[in-house]
């Protein structure tokens, strides 16, 4: 990841959660909110609720490789964190693939290219 750097203290997350704008995917849960850094940051979280520490640990792997794949297209300046709901049946790549590129362009981060 290059201009990405992990979001870890829970108050970071707090306020991103608070002040943040979000938007609800089928999948997915994007909250976004501008920082005044050259860099982005990047959070993903995922509840219990999900499944065992497997599942959970899969979804987070699914979701930072997608990211990683549009990193270099998303604007800088934005802490996004990823939110992984609960659901039927365990999402595969190409399903986060086209729920991130769908959030991304609702909050108007990607570039023009």
């Amino acid at each position: 990841m290059k201009k990405t750097v992990p979001l870890k203290n829970n108050n970071e997350f707090l306020r991103i959660y608070k002040k943040g704008r979000f938007y609800v995917g089928k999948n997915i849960v994007l909250y976004v909110m501008k920082n005044r850094l050259n860099l982005n940051r990047l959070g993903i979280t995922v509840s219990k609720k999900f499944g065992k520490s497997v599942k959970r640990n899969r979804i987070k792997r699914l979701i930072k490789e997608n990211y990683r794949q549009y990193e270099d297209l998303i604007k800088v300046g934005y802490d996004i964190v990823f939110v992984a709901r609960k659901n039927e049946y365990m999402p595969d790549y190409f399903d986060i693939k086209k729920e991130i590129k769908f959030l991304l362009r609702k909050f108007d981060l990607l570039l023009n290219k």
